[in-house]
């Protein structure tokens, strides 16, 4: 049988499962609504280097990322957090789409996986 380890678990879901060799970030949304989007993108790229840790991994391991953004004109603020953060030598595959997020005060919310330890 295979070990599933869930982590940050929540009323309706996990904010991370490893299993399979990988880590599979549930998607994450900034603590903080009220921030522009380059804010809830840092806050959104902490918490999944927590969620990482946790698993006992680092966000070079990640194999890719899915990025939504309520408004896609928030591309260029979202982009400015993710090359802060992004080590250059460890990019993922990365998606970016437009879609409406569940709250209406979230601007920002990113998905991904990662090679687990």
């Amino acid at each position: 049988m295979t070990r599933i380890r869930r982590l940050a678990e929540e009323a309706r879901l996990s904010g991370a499962v490893v299993a399979g060799g990988m880590v599979w970030l549930a998607g994450q949304v900034a603590d903080d609504a009220t921030l522009d989007a380059e804010g809830q993108t840092a806050d959104i790229l902490a918490q999944i280097d927590a969620l990482l840790a946790q698993a006992g991994t680092d966000k070079c391991a990640l194999v890719s990322i899915t990025v939504v953004l309520a408004d896609i004109r928030d591309a260029p603020a979202m982009n400015r957090a993710w090359d802060a953060w992004m080590d250059p030598a460890h990019k993922p595959a990365r998606m970016t789409i437009e879609a409406p997020l569940v709250d209406p005060a979230w601007k920002v919310e990113i998905t991904g996986v990662a090679l687990a330890p």
